[in-house]
This record gives structure tokens, C-alpha cells and sequence, in this order.
């Protein structure tokens, strides 16, 4: 595993796994919503946004937090090697963000661009509470569309997280 793509719902443990794998395997990790928005949660035009997420994964190693569906897990997953999906609660997501809003507020966090602070975002919530009937069956779509063969790992418990750290090496072996 050398190009890894983490996906899952807000609040899952996307980020914290990307880094935990980025850390572990020494690879880059790249967080999407970095490349995306714009100070003060301002989006970025779709052209512009693409050719940084090419950018970020021309080389030959990295990990990816995050899908993007419909903007750019076509660029991403046509290069990965492994795909983890995170399958949490959507009652435990729910649970995280709110959390992180609440404690986290002041805290720079490394998935999140500069001008972006922490905040408790009910558009946020609705996604998060909606991910496994709206956002879920488009990244399966997407896959299904650009990266069929690439291996898929799926993730429900902290044990099964746990368990596939473990089980990665830098060597592959």
C-alpha cells in the first residue's frame, strides 16, 4: 500500500486514520478540504480545486483524506491502491462532530485550512446524519465508474481500525 484513499462520513476518524496510516507507512498525507476551501469556508472553483488535487497526488506515494464524489475521487482513485472505507454510526459521527465543535474550537487541526476555524455546522450535521443514503451509494458509484479494481478495506470498529494498523508495514509485509 503505497496510494491510499480514506473515505467515510464526517466524524468517522477519516483524518485521524490518514494520519495514523501517513505516520506508520511514511507517506504524505493529503487532506482534501485543505485543497478545497478557502478562507472563511469560501469554496473553490472546480477547475482550480482538480489541478491541486492532481498535484497533491502525482507522486508515487500518499495517503488521501477524503473523496470529494463528484469533484475529484475520479483523479484520486485512478491512482490509488487501496481504498478504506470507514462504515461508523451515523450516531458516533454525529456525536464527534459535535465534540470537536465544542473542544476543538480553538485548536489548528491539519485537515483544516488556514481561516477555517472549528465551528458547530448544522449543514455539517444534516450530512453527516444523511451520509449513508446520499454521499455513501455516489462513492460507490464513483468507484464502481474509475476504480473498480482497486482493493477495498472496511472499517466499522475501533478494534477493526486498530486491527488494520497493525497490520500495515512500511515493507508490505
Amino acid at each position: 500500500m503505497r496510494r491510499i484513499i480514506v473515505v467515510g462520513s464526517q466524524g468517522s476518524g477519516k483524518t485521524r486514520l490518514s494520519r495514523n496510516l501517513g505516520r506508520k507507512l511514511g507517506l504524505p498525507v493529503v487532506h482534501l478540504d485543505v485543497l478545497y476551501w478557502q478562507p472563511g469556508w469560501t469554496p473553490s472553483d472546480k477547475p482550480s480545486f482538480r489541478a491541486r488535487v492532481a498535484e497533491a497526488v502525482a507522486g508515487d506515494a500518499w495517503v488521501v483524506d477524503g473523496s470529494f464524489s463528484g469533484l475529484a475521487f475520479d483523479i484520486t482513485l485512478a491512482r490509488a491502491d487501496t481504498l478504506v472505507v470507514i462504515d461508523r454510526p451515523r450516531w458516533l459521527c454525529q456525536w464527534r462532530i459535535l465534540w470537536r465543535s465544542a473542544f476543538d474550537r480553538d485548536k489548528a487541526r491539519p485537515d483544516l485550512p488556514e481561516g477555517c476555524p472549528e465551528q458547530l455546522d448544522w449543514k455539517l450535521m444534516r450530512e453527516a446524519w444523511r451520509y449513508d443514503t446520499e454521499r455513501a451509494p455516489v462513492i460507490e458509484a464513483e468507484r464502481v465508474q474509475y476504480g473498480a479494481d482497486v482493493p477495498i478495506v472496511r472499517l466499522r470498529r475501533d478494534r477493526d481500525i486498530q486491527g488494520f494498523l497493525d497490520s500495515v508495514s512500511v515493507h508490505g509485509e
